[in-house]
């Protein structure tokens, strides 16, 4: 992209200053606002507006096979996950030593089967006059039935949080639960794969994510090895 804008930045007439500028300007932009201008950035939201997905459940912290979200990547692709935020309700507490998670996690060998009850997500893009889905990318959310258990195999954030009841339980206060991943080195996932997002507790617990990825063919990057 670098060569292409460069080429573009040279061609243009002397006159053309603010064009000029702005090309120079996206030549030396962080990359990943490189690739955004590129239409390579993708968003997509769990839970709309003010309802919330359920997670994990009474009695499962999490639920390996009905995650909350999965970003899935098929073979010939890839995704960076840039920026990934949930925010996490927990349950009204009954007891002591509960627990409230998040969890976000990789399963590097194997994209989603595609099975399951889950609700359908569509992404959009991060340049506002662009549109479409990213090619080779599967989005869902709120699995509600089991699908094909991912074999999860690095974890890229685990938040957790421990009820220490020091009283009865109506006196217990508890907020939300947040989990920002915004790495500065972010992983290139190459599918097939499929990043996925868990939410739950003890008690179950409801929350929403908003998410910020690029996707683009895979041999853009496999290519350099």
């Amino acid at each position: 992209m670098a060569l292409d804008l460069m080429a573009k930045h040279l061609d243009y007439a002397s006159d053309e200053q603010y064009n000029r500028g702005f090309l120079g300007a996206l030549l030396n932009a962080d990359w990943r606002q490189a690739m955004i201008a590129r239409g390579l950035g993708f968003h997509v939201d769990v839970g709309a507006f003010s309802t919330p997905i359920t997670g994990g459940g009474a009695g499962t912290v999490l639920d390996l096979d009905q995650p909350e979200f999965g970003i899935s990547v098929a073979a010939g692709y890839a995704i960076v996950p840039i920026r990934v935020d949930v925010n996490v309700l927990p349950g009204l507490q009954t007891t002591d030593s509960h627990e409230t998670e998040i969890l976000l996690a990789v399963d590097r060998a194997a994209a989603w089967a595609g099975d399951g009850t889950v609700t359908t997500e569509t992404a959009v893009n991060m340049r506002s006059n662009a549109t479409g889905n990213p090619s080779g990318v599967s989005i869902f959310s709120a699995a509600t039935a089991d699908i094909t258990d991912p074999v999860l195999g690095y974890e890229l954030a685990h938040r957790v949080l421990f009820t220490d009841l020091q009283g009865i339980a109506t006196s217990l206060e508890l907020h939300q639960l947040t989990c920002l991943y915004e790495p500065l080195n972010p992983p290139i996932l190459i599918g097939p794969c499929c990043l996925y997002g868990y939410w739950g507790g003890d008690i179950a617990a409801t929350g929403f994510a908003n998410i910020d990825f690029l996707a683009f063919p895979a041999n853009l990057v496999t290519g350099l090895s």
